[in-house]
């Protein structure tokens, strides 16, 4: 997955028709108001790519809006203990799994689906629920997170995991520890029948750790992109 911080609806189609298979918004850290979210949700899948939408922290009503208008996953934050993977499944599901409230129109009508009874068959499926797994809590309620029915992936914030599982003292994503750490996950979600996924820093990561197991990798981000692509430019008209 592309991975976008800037509130643009136009990079985000970019990245899709440029071949990422989903391109995900960043409601958490990055400038995406919910209005952005809407739109940026529609570009990408004019696009032709996947939309998924990370939520801030908590902000499950979120999950659900951004499903409603069309995202086809949802990226969840600091899921910590079952209970927070609960409420993250109750949001993004509708039952028996979940408790996912009715009104999927803007999404039925971006995927093409007309009939009501059909999305909902359909939806708890086709909708993709990625956990976080950023902190020493979650690593210590791995085994439990994954078990639960409706959970989909579990995706390592790794630059987070640096800094909990050293309580504060350093930031280091590819630290030995962290790297342990995602041999778990790499092997819990294949004993649950679940995906990995993790953040990378680049493409190269990406190619690297897909190769270990991972198997939803985000790559880098818009920003760090268009800041490098500047910078580059800068120098070297610079060195003139």
């Amino acid at each position: 997955t592309a991975w976008c911080s800037l509130a643009s609806p136009v990079i985000v189609e970019i990245a899709a028709r440029e071949g990422f298979k989903a391109v995900t918004i960043d409601g958490q850290h990055g400038l995406w108001t919910p209005e952005d979210v809407r739109n940026g949700i529609a570009a990408i899948r004019q696009g032709g790519g996947a939309p998924i939408a990370r939520i801030a922290l908590e902000d499950f009503g979120g999950a659900s809006r951004a499903l409603d208008w069309g995202a086809e996953g949802i990226v969840a934050p600091m899921i910590n203990t079952v209970a927070d993977a609960k409420r993250f499944v109750g949001a993004c599901k509708f039952p028996p799994v979940g408790e996912r409230s009715w009104g999927p129109h803007r999404a039925m009508m971006l995927a093409g689906v007309a009939d009501m009874k059909t999305y909902l068959l359909d939806a708890n499926d086709n909708v993709v629920t990625i956990a976080m797994i950023e902190t020493q809590q979650a690593m210590d309620n791995l085994d439990a997170i994954a078990a639960l029915p409706g959970i989909d992936v579990l995706f390592v914030g790794p630059s987070d995991l640096s800094i909990t599982l050293s309580k504060g003292a350093e930031f280091d994503p590819h630290s030995k520890t962290v790297e342990a750490a995602n041999d778990k996950v790499i092997a819990t979600a294949k004993k649950h029948g679940k995906i990995a996924g993790l953040y990378c820093a680049n493409a190269e990561r990406a190619v690297e750790v897909s190769k270990r197991g991972f198997r939803f990798c985000a790559v880098g981000n818009d920003l760090g992109f268009v800041r490098a692509a500047y910078a580059n430019a800068a120098k070297t008209t610079q060195a003139r």
